[in-house]
């Protein structure tokens, strides 16, 4: 599984500016409880474990693939280009597979859905990609699940990938998953050691499995580091009422909640409502984490991002760019069965210098307790 993360992933990282810390964090230098990262805080800490001595992962560059005959098709979930989070990062593997591989532009196609639209539409825009010979084809989040059942088996010579879901028998779809539990403990870490109040929180956008796996790791991850830390959640819709990810002003309204609660940190998985958490968080002058992304370096985010003291990444851009080339190389056996933390499929970031050294060693010894298997993330609240 480590394999294929050599050229493919710096590569579409590079792009995307998602600043991952791994191999340069120094060690933490032991079990201190009161780093500076931890000033202030409220919060009686564990022994943190110290950073790996080496760390670092390959930067060989891939091969080049020959994609000039491909036309390669993306159909976003809800939000597409513009959410600063799930679909951006779709979008930029999109790109950088299309420049890569040196895809004619015409030869390319982005379509976006609509908040709690009918399944048949969804049904149509991946029959309308593979009818006109688009090959291979992305579709981007679950919510494609039950589409492809239906339109998978009509084009059994059309590599499909299905991000964050599968279709059991359906040998034309690849399922392009992830352990975003992973990331999300390296979150609730940042969290504990952000809060003064030892009171975090955590937004979801829909009241679903996939988020739920967000909150689980969020609050394993700030309960391991302070084991008596609050953790309040709210989730702005529940499951079936997909708007939860496309409203800004719930989120800014839930986030607002969470901090008159008394939660001075707060992690939204929520997609574009994100931008509303965050909005809430700079009124009332505590801090964020962001999510999918580097959000410090969204531009959409821009207004807010001096409140983001780091992210949680999940490398969908990642995921999309080595599907486009697996597929072009007719090597999609090459991909991971999940994209975790061995293989650099999530993470974290900490643009914007908040973080100092000493809590980027923590962290760091928190990821390899994880990679090694010492600690089991769970994917459930």
């Amino acid at each position: 599984m480590h394999r294929r993360m050599g050229g493919t992933a710096v590569a579409a990282v590079a792009l995307t500016g998602l600043m991952v810390v791994s191999g340069c964090a120094k060690d933490s230098g032991g079990g201190a409880t009161g780093s500076t990262g931890a000033a202030g805080s409220a919060c009686e800490f564990s022994t943190p474990p110290s950073a790996p001595a080496t760390s670092g992962t390959s930067a060989a560059n891939g091969e080049k693939v020959d994609g000039s005959a491909l036309k390669i098709g993306l159909a976003y979930d809800i939000g597409g280009r513009g959410d600063a989070s799930f679909n951006d990062l779709a979008a930029a593997g999109f790109d950088q597979a299309i420049k890569d591989m040196g895809v004619a532009k015409d030869n390319t196609r982005e379509l976006s859905a609509a908040p709690n639209e009918d399944e048949s539409l969804k049904q149509s825009r991946l029959r309308g990609l593979a009818s006109e010979g688009f090959n291979p084809i992305v579709g981007v989040g679950f919510a494609y699940t039950e589409a492809l059942k239906v339109v998978a088996p009509e084009f059994p010579n059309v590599k499909f990938g299905l991000v964050d879901s599968a279709v059991e028998g359906a040998s034309n779809v690849t399922p392009l998953v992830f352990a975003e539990q992973e990331g999300s403990f390296l979150a609730g870490v940042v969290a504990a050691y952000q809060s003064k109040k030892c009171h975090v929180g955590f937004v979801g956008g829909v009241d679903i499995p996939l988020i739920q796996k967000f909150e689980a790791g969020y609050v394993q991850g700030a309960k391991t580091a302070a084991p008596k830390i609050q953790v309040d959640k709210k989730y702005i819709t529940p499951a079936g009422d997909f708007t939860g990810f496309q409203d800004p002003a719930k989120g800014q309204e839930i986030a607002k909640g969470l901090i008159d609660q008394g939660a001075d940190v707060v992690y939204p998985a929520a997609g574009a409502s994100g931008i509303g958490v965050f909005s809430a968080v700079k009124q009332a002058g505590v801090l964020a984490i962001g999510c999918d992304a580097d959000q410090y370096n969204q531009p959409t985010l821009a207004d807010t991002r001096d409140v983001i003291v780091a992210s949680s990444l999940k490398r969908v851009d990642v995921a999309v760019y080595d599907f486009f080339r697996a597929a072009a190389k007719n090597d999609l056996a090459s991909l991971p069965k999940v994209f975790d933390l061995k293989v650099n499929g999530v993470g974290y970031a900490t643009s914007g210098g908040k973080i100092d050294a000493e809590l980027q060693g923590i962290l760091e010894g928190y990821k390899a307790q994880i990679i090694e298997g010492r600690i089991k993330v769970s994917d459930k609240p």
